[in-house]
């Protein structure tokens, strides 16, 4: 129907161009006259153009009065009060206080190995043990004569008790006693450098030397390496800008990419000094590692509640749009008639912190709003609408 309405439309615009002129396009054509001819082709394209502008005008009034007009459409979702729990994502490494490489306290062959590489071992535990010298054959000779020491000391002091004998003898008994368990005490002491002990609880990650190493105090020199893999954390720093929201006791998500797993747990400790380098402090957050595979240095990314609202109002960041002042937008809804037909209203929004997706609504938009969903970054202020179920 409206290929005809044009058809007939050009007809008469042709005619009328013919009459206006006074010569038809015949005419023309034949006369051969190219500047006549293209006269008249850009008075017609005009007149065409007019004429379908009039159509398309017509076009829309018979659509509303017929009940055939087009809306767009449109989804919206409702605004309501809901909590907003913002995080701060940042990056850091697993640490632990206690992963330490054991040195020889004294020089000699590595005599005997006890444990093996991923053992875990206890608090003194024996793991090692250094060819003494003959310190221990000396040791035993000093300790018989520290007790001979003391078997003369303790007679000399019965008969001195009974004011029988010099004080001279007593004294003298007296000092090469305590002199001979002092020195037991020294050898004992020095005697015990030739074994090596763990100095905590945990898992031996690694036996360096082989035994009948020879080996000696210092760098170099390293025989074990033991970590305690159950008292793990997790070292952050933080920008100074979060110095008020972050705290100790807040909570933290850890979340571990090779591993694909999260551990909830709390801030322990926050730093009292901003490093001047990178304007930020440090937090420190434990992390429980009861299956084992959390290691040392191995990455994650922290995630720090820095802001909580109770009764925020969220929506999708992707339907917020921008005017030339910088404005943030969306679009509100009417209440839809029987039809779901409704005007949209632009609504000007101040927004807050953004997570996930979605945005906080400080003011523009109340709860109870439908907002435009689907659909909002087409459609225009005032305009008609269909709402989709």
């Amino acid at each position: 129907m409206k290929k005809i309405f044009l058809t007939l439309i050009t007809l008469l615009l042709v005619m009328s161009c013919g009459n206006n002129q006074g010569k038809s396009i015949d005419e023309l054509i034949s006369e051969g006259d190219l500047k006549a001819i293209r006269a008249k082709k850009s008075e017609i394209s005009e007149q065409q153009k007019a004429l379908e502008e009039e159509a398309k005008k017509l076009d829309s009034v018979i659509a509303k009065l017929g009940g055939e007009e087009k809306l767009p459409l449109v989804t919206t979702i409702t605004a309501k009060n809901q909590s907003f729990v913002h995080y701060l994502e940042l990056q850091g490494e697993v640490k632990t206080k206690q992963n330490v490489l054991i040195y020889p306290e004294m020089s000699g062959t590595l005599e005997k190995i006890y444990v093996k590489k991923g053992q875990r071992v206890s608090k003194g535990q024996l793991l090692a043990k250094i060819d003494d010298g003959g310190l221990s054959s000396q040791l035993e000779q000093l300790k018989t004569q520290a007790e001979l020491n003391k078997t003369t000391f303790e007679r000399q002091k019965r008969l001195w008790d009974q004011k029988i004998g010099s004080e001279i003898q007593y004294l003298q008994a007296k000092t090469n006693f305590e002199a001979s368990e002092n020195t037991v005490k020294q050898l004992e002491s020095q005697l015990g450098k030739s074994t090596i002990r763990a100095p905590f609880n945990g898992i031996l990650d690694d036996v360096i030397k082989d035994q009948g190493t020879v080996v000696s105090p210092g760098p170099g020199s390293e025989v074990f390496r033991i970590v305690n893999l159950s008292n793990m954390y997790i070292e952050v720093d933080v920008p100074e800008t979060y110095l008020g929201q972050i705290a100790k006791g807040k909570e933290a998500v850890v979340y571990f990419p090779v591993l694909g797993d999260s551990v909830m747990t709390k801030i322990r400790e926050t730093g009292n000094f901003i490093n001047p380098s990178n304007r930020s402090f440090s937090i420190e957050i434990p992390v429980p590692n009861k299956n084992g595979l959390i290691k040392p240095n191995l990455t994650a990314r922290v995630k720090l509640n820095d802001y909580t609202n109770a009764n925020a109002i969220l929506i999708p960041q992707s339907i917020i749009s921008e005017n030339a002042s910088g404005e943030q937008y969306a679009y509100v809804s009417s209440e839809p008639n029987d039809k779901n037909e409704a005007v949209v209203t632009r609504s000007i929004i101040k927004t807050g912190k953004t997570q996930n997706g979605m945005i906080e609504v400080l003011s523009g938009i109340e709860s109870g709003n439908q907002i435009i969903n689907e659909g909002a970054r087409t459609v225009k202020n005032g305009q008609k609408v269909k709402i989709l179920k």
